[in-house]
């Protein structure tokens, strides 16, 4: 049985998050995508974990398979907390998604959860706690909770990021670094860039959405072949062990809005190996630049670019349907016109992941050459990019006679971390 998961989503209760985003939402916004295991998010939010058991629970027929259902989409007990703490006397921060088996398991964890935080005043609460004692907690419970560092290279609120991280797993989980099976690689990152860390090797890379409204759902996403209907257990010792894990679907890490160095408000936007000969001053305010994910992974790399690991788990690069629509009509992602000839392709292949999996004749069926040739060329990889950076996402580029010229365009096909 093929499983499209994505473990990493927030809801109405988080800050900056769509309306839209309840369990009723997420359903109906994972049927568009071809997503089948939905992540609730959130549970750790008082209000919205009563309207997750009112919606899922005495859905699965045991409580103990941790697998809840809604108008046919799957759920997974889900939610994403904010660890702030010190080591050595710097402050740091970091964001890691939770998985519960079940209500009475995360009922307990929020109970835990609220000693080190006001789990009322967001989705996605900040707990003055580490990440070390973090799992303490989690595993005194149960230690079929799993944690994942979320976005693990993300300058600010990750596992490695360079404004307050770490430089290795055992530094932020201490003696637990070996009850943590998997990571989060983040939009900024692939799983190509994760493979150049031999200590990395022993874990899992999983890829979500991390998504704050509908349309972002499966942006990035999990595939599982399970021999039957997928419960708590055999989805997360897929994760553990690999087995049955088919893929993930990665962002061009480029489009990710951490991938490059650079400062928003100056306009400054830099390649690693360019800010460390300006040593990572702005040339426009002459304060720090907000050093990106890529400059992060060279900084603490100790492979050669192409190196891939025994038993390292494929991914196929996508972009969003609606973004590579947008670009090949040259209209806005929120046009009528857009988001016509998005629904049409939606009605012909049935959701979003199919037409990613779709021939390429099939696809020439369904739509104009215009947008069939942009879906191809992301399929391909023959596509170029002005990266992300600073918190700015990453620009798809298909005009080869017009943004190809600016400065900071990347070719997908020739670009490697070896170039640096």
């Amino acid at each position: 049985m093929r499983i499209v998961a994505d473990f990493h989503i927030h809801s109405k209760y988080a800050r900056a998050t769509s309306p839209q985003n309840d369990i009723k939402g997420l359903s109906e916004g994972a049927k568009v995508k071809g997503i089948d295991l939905m992540a609730t998010g959130d549970f750790t939010h008082p209000q919205y974990f009563e309207e997750i058991k009112r919606d899922l629970d005495g859905t699965c027929k045991d409580n103990e398979e941790g697998i809840f259902t809604y108008n046919r989409t799957a759920f997974i007990l889900s939610t994403e907390v904010c660890t702030i703490f010190q080591i050595a006397e710097k402050s740091k921060k970091m964001h890691h998604i939770l998985l519960a088996p079940n209500f009475d398991v995360a009922t307990q964890m929020n109970e835990r959860l609220a000693k080190y935080g006001n789990l009322k005043e967001d989705g996605r609460p900040i707990l003055m706690i580490s990440s070390a004692a973090l799992a303490d907690e989690m595993f005194a419970i149960s230690d079929q909770i799993m944690i994942i560092p979320a976005h693990a290279w993300t300058p600010w609120f990750s596992v490695f990021g360079s404004k307050a991280g770490v430089n290795s797993m055992e530094e932020a989980f201490e003696n637990k670094a070996d009850k943590i099976y998997a990571i989060e690689t983040g939009l900024s990152s692939d799983p190509a860039m994760n493979w150049l860390l031999s200590s990395l090797d022993k874990y899992t890379l999983i890829s979500n959405s991390d998504a704050h409204s509908l349309g972002k759902l499966g942006r990035e996403a999990n595939v599982f072949e399970l021999p039957e209907p997928p419960t708590y257990k055999s989805i997360t010792d897929a994760i553990k062990t690999r087995k049955g894990f088919v893929k993930t679907y990665e962002f061009y890490p480029e489009e990710g809005k951490y991938h490059y160095d650079g400062h928003r408000n100056c306009k400054v936007l830099m390649t690693p190996w360019e800010a460390q000969n300006i040593g990572n001053i702005c040339p426009v305010c002459r304060k720090k630049l907000t050093v990106g994910v890529m400059h992060r992974v060279m900084d603490l790399a100790d492979r050669k670019p192409g190196f891939k690991p025994e038993g390292a788990i494929p991914f196929q690069n996508i972009v969003p349907l609606i973004t590579t629509i947008s670009k090949a009509i040259k209209k806005p992602e929120t046009s009528n016109v857009t988001l016509e000839e998005y629904s049409k392709l939606i009605r012909y292949f049935g959701n979003e992941f199919a037409l990613w999996e779709a021939p390429e004749d099939k696809i020439r069926l369904a739509t104009s050459v215009d947008i069939a040739n942009a879906i191809v060329r992301v399929k391909t990889g023959k596509i170029k990019w002005i990266p992300g950076y600073d918190g700015v996402f990453g620009e798809l580029v298909l005009d080869e006679d017009g943004k190809a010229a600016k400065k900071g365009v990347v070719d997908k096909k020739q670009k490697k971390l070896g170039d640096f």
